[in-house]
């Protein structure tokens, strides 16, 4: 399709920006807002866990539909539809009064913004050149950084004016203005010549999944992403203060520090691997090397080193962004049109597996007593961070293994 830059910038960057924003604030915000829940709902460990990633579940289980969708029916329509479900969701959860309530508004949000990135990406494929999209990929990435950037100290500000209630109605709103943005300023894409049946439609999530190469790629894709938002969309908040000895107020500002290191890997590493690209260097090597030092940060916060250097925190908020790329290199190694499900295929896998580790690193701490001083043991923390980095160093191994024809 022919458009300005100045249009898709307008028409179609930004209405999916806003929505890929208000995604990942919805993602972290859990982290700023978990000691409210547990003093006003006496949640524990393995139910914050719970709660936090059940937004995930949802998530996950709209992926295969929702890659056929966009295949079908565009991004601009799908998207739009399903953010009228998050903002209930934000509803029912400001309306809460118990855990099973919390569960139910989260969940529903999840599936409300379960397009928000893949709808981007599909959208990207068709209005971007493929040489353009790590880059427009990093900066789409960027702009959900700017959301956890917003689910920090922003968050907290909002809290302590309103509580987490207001805040959620304020989301809600929010929510329902992005979807008609979505709706109103995008063009619509070309609906396919051909009326493809289910059937045709499944071949191509069979295509995906039976793929050797997606079978190379997925596994440490899988578990670096999973590690990565499981701790940066609960684990971290509690971190900084039963370990790092850090107050509320620091808390929140740390994690604003993290948030900005990812917005800038999302973009740095998005801009590096078009430049590198080039010059003949493929994505996939650029993201292999990222993912490699997000593993080497993992070791720095399991042995507590970034007690006294914090910079350890803003390394894993940067190169915590490398597995995203794999998402570029899987679109350029598939057909166009298998891009929606694809994008999701991948996101599928990704998101259970967040949704596993996440409740499970819950069960994992809940083990341990609760400290002297109300918070959870150190020893805890050890253990499930480095459940994280055992996966993440085995799938490595895997992706990085010399193999034929892939």
């Amino acid at each position: 399709m022919s458009h300005s830059p100045t249009a898709m910038v307008f028409r179609v960057f930004i209405p999916f920006a806003f929505g890929y924003f208000l995604s990942y604030l919805y993602r972290v915000v859990n982290a700023v807002i978990a000691p409210d829940l547990i003093a006003d709902l006496g949640l524990g460990a393995d139910i914050l866990g719970l709660l936090t990633a059940s937004y995930f579940l949802t998530f996950a289980a709209f992926q295969i539909p929702l890659g056929v969708l966009l295949d079908k029916y565009g991004p601009r329509q799908v998207e739009a539809a399903l953010l009228i479900f998050a903002a209930l969701g934000a509803v029912v959860f400001a309306m809460a009064e118990d855990s099973s309530s919390l569960i139910a508004g989260r969940a529903l949000i999840g599936f409300g913004v379960s397009a928000c990135l893949m709808a981007s990406f599909k959208a990207f494929t068709v209005f971007y050149d493929a040489g353009k999209l790590p880059l427009v990929n990093g900066f789409i990435m960027a702009a959900g950084g700017m959301g956890a950037l917003a689910g920090t100290a922003p968050t907290e500000l909002v809290v302590q004016e309103i509580g987490w209630r207001g805040g959620f109605w304020g989301l809600a709103a929010l929510t329902l203005i992005c979807a008609l943005f979505v709706y109103l300023l995008v063009p619509p894409t070309k609906r396919p010549e051909h009326k493809t049946t289910i059937s045709e439609q499944m071949n191509g999530v069979k295509e995906v999944f039976t793929s050797r190469f997606f079978w190379r790629i997925a596994p440490i894709t899988m578990m670096s992403q999973a590690s990565f938002i499981s701790v940066q969309s609960l684990w971290a908040g509690p971190w900084h203060h039963d370990i790092g000895g850090l107050n509320r107020g620091d808390v929140a500002g740390s994690l604003f520090w993290v948030a900005a290191a990812m917005v800038a890997g999302f973009l740095g590493l998005g801009a590096l691997s078009e430049r590198l690209g080039r010059l003949g260097i493929k994505t996939i090597y650029v993201a292999g090397t990222g993912m490699f030092f997000f593993i080497l940060c993992q070791i720095g916060i399991i042995m507590e080193w970034a007690v006294d250097w914090h910079w350890i925190w803003i390394c894993f908020g940067f190169f915590g962004t490398s597995g995203i790329l794999q998402y570029a290199v899987l679109s350029q190694h598939f057909p166009t049109h298998l891009a929606g499900r694809v994008n999701t295929a991948i996101n599928l896998m990704v998101f259970i597996t967040i949704f596993i580790l996440q409740s499970l690193s819950g069960q994992v701490i809940n083990l341990w007593e609760i400290t002297a001083s109300g918070g959870y043991d150190p020893v805890a923390y050890q253990a499930a961070f480095g459940m994280f980095l055992s996966l993440q160093v085995v799938s490595y191994v895997w992706f990085i293994l010399p193999r034929k024809g892939t």
